[in-house]
């Protein structure tokens, strides 16, 4: 454990430069005093570690020192493998690169290491079920722009109204099959979806993104808000033991907001819950997949707009349906 957490703070110290014994601790999930510790384990192993005191200290390696222990066991090759997706590397215009990159783990790797049988055994597959994935033929030309750290400009919207847009990419997200920008404006940061974009272009005014910028961590909450502001109406409804199974289909709020507010079952093994809904319109499209296994009960509204679809329909399919009869032929 010792030798393993030695070789990532000299690492991290080659990478980086410079580090302060908070941020190794932070990164490495230990104590202040236990990176002196190691620090003094290197500097007696031979390691020119150099300590420098002040506000903009910290430890940094001599200058000219670089370490030959940077080769991939066979277990970070298998890693490596595992998180190249094909399809969102083709995409980003990369697979050539990706390509290469492999030939080349492969021949670092000791004789008989195999790391590319997770490639062989594991496939990921990032596109939701029933759906493709998005066209993202710019997809290449904003991927340069997050590389190259270079404003990019493109017109968003549909064909007909689509507006100018000019902002700094701060990074790319692949969320179900589709690719999202992140962008600077101003001061905000905001998604654009990828497919949605045309005439797309990367400029050569510079841009440099936040030092603490985050973006993970940033993609996670802007999720989330978007998911939590999504739904700004509620319903009461009935739900069958099948309903409440079916609701899955309705997504991971909903379902967690059956589950959370289900009461008893009645003789009949139906329960009474409330759900977030994001309009009636909506409510009525997404409960009419549950069909007889729902019954709404409040907004009234929401109510009468699920009795008007049903009796629509009821009167759709209330005569038989008319058959066409083929001509003979002469």
């Amino acid at each position: 454990m010792r030798a393993s957490r030695l070789l990532s703070v000299l690492l991290r110290l080659q990478a980086h430069g410079r580090a302060t014994a908070r941020e190794l601790a932070g990164a490495l999930e230990v104590s202040e005093r236990t990176i002196h510790r190691d620090m003094d384990h290197l500097s007696a192993a031979g390691i020119p570690v150099i300590a420098d005191r002040g506000r903009a200290g910290g430890f940094r390696l001599a200058h000219g020192f670089r370490t030959q222990l940077t080769g991939l066991t066979e277990a970070e090759a298998e890693t490596l493998f595992l998180a190249g997706l094909p399809g969102p590397v083709a995409e980003l215009g990369l697979a050539e690169a990706m390509g290469t990159a492999r030939v080349k783990v492969m021949a670092a790797l000791p004789a008989g290491a195999r790391a590319e049988r997770v490639a062989e055994r594991f496939h990921l597959d990032a596109t939701g079920w029933f759906r493709s994935a998005d066209q993202v033929t710019l997809l290449p030309t904003i991927a340069r722009a997050v590389w190259n750290g270079r404003y990019v400009q493109f017109r968003y919207g549909d064909t007909a109204g689509a507006a100018a847009r000019r902002v700094g990419p701060a990074g790319l997200v692949l969320k179900a099959g589709i690719w999202y920008l992140v962008g600077q404006k101003g001061a905000s940061f905001r998604t654009y979806r990828i497919s949605r974009m045309t005439e797309a272009e990367m400029q050569e005014e510079p841009y440099s993104r936040p030092r603490t910028f985050d973006l993970p961590a940033w993609w996670t909450r802007a999720s989330r808000d978007y998911e939590a502001g999504s739904y700004r109406d509620r319903a009461t409804i009935r739900l069958s033991p099948r309903g409440v199974a079916l609701s899955e289909l309705l997504g991971a709020y909903v379902r967690d907001a059956v589950t959370r507010t289900a009461g008893k079952p009645d003789r009949q093994g139906w329960v009474r819950c409330t759900i977030p809904i994001e309009s009636t319109d909506d409510g009525l499209r997404e409960l009419l997949r549950l069909r007889d296994d729902v019954e709404v009960l409040a907004p009234a509204l929401l109510r009468a707009a699920m009795a008007a679809a049903l009796r629509s329909t009821l009167r759709r399919y209330a005569s038989p349906a008319a058959v066409t009869r083929r001509p003979k032929s002469v």
